[in-house]
């Protein structure tokens, strides 16, 4: 049920002094998009009447079908605190739309909330609370983002130590303006690293948060005069960042996960959902780790996994059961990282996590010892397999495993597999510092 009626956002509009209104969506690659419109116009946009060249955006359609149309949420109703205060800027996150009235099949947020509607189906309601990282370093003279900082801060340092304790501060102030309800912010391990945590919430709203959080970040860092940047791995030698997902399902309000008598308080569908997530993690790595840099950071010796384990003790297998109280149990899937589209991202989770349940899938033994101290032949006499090492082998997992195309479509699998083919041809076609390094010289 919608919180906001049309009359409700014009009347809001006009009591608020808003006079632009950002039309928000997100393309296929996680890439936010908008289109802005003064306020005299917005009771077309909220009639569902207001169009773009779905043929520009990366991802979606081609020429000969290029009309798109934009229809918002008006539960997204939100106003940009950023922004002058007087002629403000509010936005609406938008689903898109074909010129017959049917929801656009590519539109990530129509893809996350069809299999959402099917966990519904089956009286789940998927709740999930993620961890997002990210780094703020300098700008060079010329206003353009590096990967320089002169800090040296490390976990749940402070200031002196900590150079972006206020710009962390003031990204808060600006989420909760928003509405956002922030638990807990912090530094990282590694120099200018931070992470900001936010309240769980129905997976739909999650994947809203996770787009509005991005570019709050981004905006109140450059307010400070530094970039702020989700890309995985950014330096060399240090911790890259992560976006852990933390996975429940609620059942008739309560917690379909949690079972008092089970020694890690976990239910029978909280270990067949666990089963269902390891068995598909491989074909999911493509969408949860979706650039080149992402394998730079799924390597041992770092706080991301590399290994396919799960674990109720430790940090490095691949999955993790927090130590929690009562019915707040859950699951922390831990390779995913920020560049991801999160929409199609907790897709492939939930869907996963259902076939699990659906079939009975019971997980692998648990392993509590450290992952990072095995040798590889460890590892494989215990039947402990890797994430795919590169984007080549994670686009080849992701071909072999037929729920992604169930949950994706053909189409959208189609375009995002050429999509990622390119980036691997193209990078494999750079020369690297490290190559000039190691072989000018010698050879």
């Amino acid at each position: 049920m919608s919180r906001y009626t049309k009359k409700d956002i014009l009347e809001l509009v006009e009591e608020e002094d808003v006079e632009f209104i950002r039309l928000q969506f997100t393309d296929l690659f996680g890439g936010m998009k908008n289109l802005a419109i003064t306020a005299n116009h917005l009771r077309k946009a909220l009639d569902n009447r207001v169009t773009f060249d779905g043929s520009s955006i990366k991802g979606f359609v081609d020429v000969e079908e290029s009309d798109l149309y934009l229809y918002p949420d008006y539960n997204t109703l939100a106003m940009f605190p950023w922004r002058p205060q007087q002629g403000r800027v509010a936005r609406l996150i938008c689903d898109v739309y074909r010129p017959d009235g049917s929801c656009y099949e590519g539109d990530p947020r129509y893809i996350l909330k069809k299999i959402v509607s099917e966990a519904e189906g089956m009286g789940y309601t998927f709740q999930v609370g993620p961890e997002c990282e990210f780094f703020l370093y300098h700008l060079d003279d010329d206003g353009l983002p590096t990967n320089i900082t002169h800090e040296q801060a490390g976990y749940f340092d402070m200031s002196p130590l900590d150079f972006g304790e206020n710009a962390r501060r003031d990204i808060v102030l600006s989420l909760e303006e928003m509405g956002f309800e922030v638990e807990a912010s912090h530094h990282e391990n590694a120099p200018a690293q931070h992470e900001i945590d936010f309240r769980y919430d129905d997976a739909l709203t999650t994947a809203d948060n996770i787009m509005t959080f991005k570019l709050a970040v981004k905006t109140i860092a450059k307010r400070h005069g530094l970039h702020a940047t989700f890309m995985p791995k950014p330096r060399n030698g240090e911790d890259g960042s992560g976006m852990h997902i933390n996975m429940s399902l609620e059942k008739n309000g309560k917690n379909a996960f949690y079972d008092p008598n089970d020694s890690l308080r976990l239910s029978r569908e909280a270990y067949w959902f666990l089963g269902g997530l390891l068995k598909h993690v491989k074909g999911m790595t493509l969408i949860l780790n979706p650039i080149v840099n992402s394998y730079k950071r799924l390597v041992p010796g770092y706080e991301a996994p590399a290994y396919i384990a799960w674990s109720a003790k430790n940090r490095t297998p691949l999955v993790r059961i927090p130590a929690t109280k009562g019915e707040e149990v859950r699951i922390e899937l831990r390779s995913p990282d920020p560049a991801c589209n999160p929409y199609l991202a907790l897709a492939v989770c939930l869907a996963a996590g259902l076939d699990g349940i659906c079939n009975k899938i019971d997980p692998p033994k648990r392993q509590d010892m450290n992952m990072h101290q095995l040798s590889m032949e460890e590892l494989k006499d215990m039947g402990i397999e890797c994430l795919p090492r590169n984007l080549m082998d994670a686009v080849h997992e992701f071909e072999k495993d037929p729920l992604m195309r169930e949950v994706l479509g053909e189409e959208v699998c189609r375009k995002y597999v050429e999509a990622k083919l390119q980036e691997w041809e193209d990078y494999n076609a750079q020369i690297s510092e490290w190559e000039l390094d190691n072989y000018l010289l010698r050879y």
